[in-house]
């Protein structure tokens, strides 16, 4: 599994796939996409395997397969 992902690249991921973000004051990070939506942590590096695979899970929820689209 991929740990080396910054929040600026799902960041430019949900926008390409037509989604929003939005950043919370309590450091998290608010992503509404294709009727769902979901909070991550707004890690200011890389982000940590757990929050990797959150996404994961998050983005195959919304319809869309990591694997084969956004290897993350």
């Amino acid at each position: 599994m991929n740990a080396n992902i910054s929040m600026k690249e799902v960041e430019g991921v949900v926008q390409e796939l037509g989604g929003e973000t939005n950043s919370a004051h309590s450091g998290k990070i608010h992503i509404a996409l294709m009727g769902y939506s979901a909070n991550f942590f707004h890690a200011h590096h890389s982000l940590p395997k757990q929050e990797v695979t959150q996404l994961r899970k998050f983005l195959e929820t919304c319809g869309v397969d990591p694997e084969r689209y956004y290897p993350v």
